[in-house]
């Protein structure tokens, strides 16, 4: 006799979307995932930001066909009342299914390998080049090197990061530390905390950690509300400081970006030592301490500070180019307020992301991240099929009237440089009222 279904309505699931309280839908069976949160592979941020509604579209583009063994022993048993799927929905899933029967997530290419093989090649010329050349040109061009070697290791670790890249788990996390922790001195740990939570809320003022630069940077007027950021759990204050910063933000994008891997670092070390649950955290830091170990013994071998400084400054320059690549992916895109829902995931992805247009052979510079889209619509996809599916993805987009937007890198530049200018200039606005600061005031008196 076939046992009757018991249903829940969309208003009771949103219910459910507190800690220890988590339950969500996916394909209109409620899951139960609130004991499960603390031990989910993706960190707890992408169930707490995604509870209490159906997450279909999410569960499809982040976890293998092997995972969907595993929801039974959530289930609770219910199912949504009034499921619905849109249209859009229903053509993602078609071609994430297509996808999957031509065995485009498991034709990984030979990328990884040679992304691997020139980082070795390039530390040992970087080695080679401090310790047995006395040329300044030489120990100039080593930093540089450098720089370009994190560059494609941060890559490597990116890949790691989504998707299996060696033969084995164990092979692969060895990977994840080695070219994270290891080569470029950032933790995979706090790149995954925050990497996963960009993926689900991509652009969300509130939510993406990714757009929370206050009091420096901020893409949009919105943020002058002292919005509160829930990922970091802490406001973002616009104040005084914030408002002059932000109000040339446009000038000091460029020269921010050498050192703002000074903040990864940072914030590399105030999560592997602060009190949040990190996974694998002894690894982390064994991983961190091989950089600080070698990094710093490195630059003790060049002969006098003025070559140790310049040598670090050509470094972080090289790699500035990564940094800002991601910022155009984003900055320049739509923004909003609050979490994706069950039916605009798709949607928000469209909206929240910019492509950078390249011929092919620029694919390894941009380490296939140029299909910014592509890979937030499919980021277990390897990098070597972005470029393939972009056609589909493109035609997709213009089937539902959403945005697919594919810029030069110049264009690209242009149009972060004007959405900074434009929060920058309403920030100027001093008929907005904001706590006196002299520095402020003598900048800004005569306009």
């Amino acid at each position: 006799m076939e046992v009757e279904k018991k249903y829940i309505t969309s208003d009771e699931l949103k219910k459910h979307n507190k800690p220890g309280d988590l339950w969500i839908s996916i394909q209109g069976k409620i899951y139960n995932v609130s004991d499960w949160a603390k031990d989910h592979p993706g960190g707890e941020v992408p169930l707490l930001n995604l509870a209490g509604q159906d997450v279909t579209d999410a569960f499809i583009a982040y976890h293998p066909g092997t995972a969907w063994q595993y929801l039974s022993k959530f289930f609770t048993g219910y199912h949504l009342k009034d499921f619905q799927v849109s249209e859009v929905s229903k053509d993602y899933r078609r071609l994430a299914s297509e996808f999957s029967k031509l065995g485009l997530f498991e034709k990984k290419g030979h990328g990884v390998l040679y992304s691997l093989s020139g980082v070795a090649v390039m530390f040992a010329i970087c080695i080679y080049g401090v310790l047995c050349s006395d040329s300044v040109w030489i120990h100039l061009g080593c930093g540089g090197l450098l720089g370009f070697l994190w560059i494609q290791s941060t890559y490597v670790g990116h890949d790691s990061g989504h998707y299996q890249v060696m033969s084995s788990r164990g092979f692969n996390k060895f990977a994840q530390i080695l070219t994270g922790n290891c080569l470029t001195g950032i933790s995979i740990a706090w790149w995954k905390w925050t990497h996963n939570a960009h993926h689900i809320a991509v652009n969300s003022l509130d939510h993406d950690p990714d757009l929370q630069h206050m009091p420096v940077f901020a893409v949009s007027s919105k943020l002058f509300n002292s919005m509160t950021s829930y990922f970091y759990g802490r406001k973002m204050t616009f104040d005084s400081v914030a408002r002059f910063l932000v109000s040339y933000q446009h000038w000091t994008f460029y020269p921010i970006m050498p050192v703002a891997r000074v903040n990864l670092y940072l914030q590399t070390f105030l999560l592997l030592f602060s009190k949040r649950k990190v996974p694998n955290r002894l690894e982390n830091i064994i991983g961190i301490l091989v950089f600080w170990t070698w990094y710093p013994l490195m630059v003790s071998c060049l002969p006098n500070w003025g070559e140790r400084v310049m040598f670090v400054l050509a470094g972080f320059t090289v790699c500035s180019v990564q940094h800002i690549q991601f910022c155009l992916n984003h900055f320049g895109a739509n923004v909003y307020e609050g979490l994706p829902q069950a039916n605009d995931w798709f949607e928000k992805q469209t909206k929240g992301t910019i492509d950078i247009s390249c011929s092919s052979w620029m694919d390894w510079f941009y380490g296939g991240l140029q299909f910014q889209l592509e890979h937030h619509l499919f980021p277990r996809l390897p990098r070597c099929q972005l470029r393939n599916i972009s056609p589909l993805v493109k035609d997709l987009c213009k089937k539902h009237n959403l945005p697919y937007r594919s810029l030069s890198f110049w264009d690209a530049n242009v149009t972060t440089i004007k959405t900074l200018r434009a929060a920058a200039l309403q920030a100027r606005d001093l008929a907005n009222p904001m706590p006196k600061n002299l520095l402020w005031e003598a900048v800004n008196t005569h306009g």
